[in-house]
């Protein structure tokens, strides 16, 4: 069995929620939704459970913190290109409530990163990797290790 995520994320409007993750990529999975939550698949093994405040609750008592204010974590998805990487921060940013590049936009020539903001202020980065970097590591920091 492959081990699988689920980052939970409290959100203060479910449907604006589900629609926006539904429009930059995520499938809603019928099964694990209703009227207090939203299961968003993003691979087979990363998944994305959309709680509204209320449910959230259920869970702990530490206060949900604004996260169109402070960033408690900064979630990333690596994709196949840096188009792809593009293609997905500006559908992003024309959804309500999106906001493309929150965080610093990072061109490393082996890695490219941009990042987006939600309707609740989580952010998502967004990065590409070129393969070899992936398999070797980058040139760069090898021969500074040198």
């Amino acid at each position: 069995m492959d081990k699988t995520i689920f980052v939970n994320l409290p959100v203060a409007d479910l449907a604006s929620s589900t629609a926006f993750y539904e429009a930059v990529g995520f499938v809603k999975n019928d099964k694990f939704s209703n009227e207090l939550a939203s299961g968003m698949i993003w691979t087979d093994t990363i998944h994305v459970m959309l709680l509204i405040h209320e449910f959230w609750k259920t869970f702990t008592d530490k206060q949900i913190p604004d996260a169109s204010k402070v960033a408690q974590v900064l979630l990333c998805l690596e994709l196949e290109s840096r188009a792809a990487v593009d293609a997905m921060v500006e559908r992003a940013a024309a959804i309500p409530g999106g906001r493309a590049d929150p965080t610093p936009t990072q061109d490393m020539g082996f890695m490219f990163g941009r990042s987006f903001e939600d309707p609740d202020g989580h952010i998502w980065e967004i990065s590409w990797m070129d393969p070899e970097a992936m398999e070797n590591g980058p040139r760069e920091l090898a021969e500074a290790q040198h």
